[in-house]
């Protein structure tokens, strides 16, 4: 059987992405993986046209911790070298490139609903 952790993640994941586009953003990626050893959650361009590495981290309880407690600076120094590596490669115009952070928890009482809730610039 699937890790339910890595269920929770993708489900996060698609909801930041829903959520995302529903204000203007459009995705243009999704687990992104560079040669450098990174992996983003969602590769977006927000509404100013700018490249933005999404790292969406998901909490069913806050045990755990927050989301945003969860990021390390070699976790950012990761995202950056994939983020600039799928910039690289891109031949769109952009105005920037820039690292958010989506904290996502679970509605108390409502299975698969999640608090969104977005740090930009973390890096």
């Amino acid at each position: 059987m699937a890790d339910p952790r890595h269920r929770l993640g993708l489900d996060c994941e698609d909801a930041t992405a829903a959520w995302l586009t529903s204000v203007g953003w459009r995705v243009v990626a999704r687990r992104k993986r560079s040669a450098e050893g990174g992996e983003v959650d969602i590769v977006a361009i927000d509404p100013r046209g700018v490249l933005v590495a999404v790292e969406v981290k998901a909490r069913r309880t806050a045990r755990a911790g927050s989301g945003i407690e969860s990021i390390d600076a070699r976790r950012v120094m990761r995202l950056r070298r994939t983020l600039a590596a799928f910039a690289r490669a891109s031949t769109k115009p952009r105005l920037g490139l820039r690292i958010d952070l989506v904290a996502a928890e679970a509605v108390p009482g409502r299975p698969g609903h999640w608090q969104l809730r977005r740090f930009p610039g973390i890096g």
